[in-house]
């Protein structure tokens, strides 16, 4: 995918709609769909569970729902009125699935994860820090990725 088409066409415009953009926030979904899918891939390689570009595991979408969204109905509201999603008596999540098709519902909860921190963001342009950021609160101390793969990674963010 291209990267300048996706962080300008998706992911820019889609934060900004939830009242969620930065432009380190910004950065950071970019650099986390490049680091988790190569800016390619909508489902997990090998049969995981994790889906789209910024492959969210379905419990950990849930989770989004059960332990933050569900205490924000004014994001909420907001985030279905993004992606148009009528079922909201009562507000059920969309499917988990709709991140594979929808790019923006995708990017919006990549940046869910991010806003539930209490850390605030690194500084704009700092990949270093976003590589950090990412480590400890996305794939954190258990997970295989390393800050050193997501500032290469980074560059497909950047070659577009």
């Amino acid at each position: 995918m291209n990267a300048t088409q996706l962080r300008e066409l998706i992911v820019r415009p889609s934060l900004e709609e939830v009242g969620l953009h930065s432009d380190a926030a910004e950065d950071l979904v970019m650099g986390t769909a490049a680091q988790e899918s190569h800016l390619q891939y909508v489902k997990q390689l090998g049969g995981g569970p994790a889906l789209s570009l910024f492959q969210i595991e379905p419990a950990t979408y849930n989770d989004y729902w059960d332990n933050y969204l569900q205490h924000r109905e004014d994001l909420t509201d907001k985030i279905f009125a993004a992606i148009q999603y009528d079922d909201v008596t009562p507000k059920i999540p969309p499917d988990p699935e709709r991140m594979v098709w929808d790019l923006k519902f995708a990017s919006i909860m990549c940046r869910i994860h991010y806003r539930r921190i209490s850390s605030p963001l690194p500084e704009h342009g700092d990949i270093a820090g976003y590589a950090a950021y990412w480590k400890k609160y996305y794939n954190t101390v258990h997970g295989a990725g390393t800050e050193e793969e997501f500032v290469q990674n980074y560059e497909l963010v950047e070659e577009n």
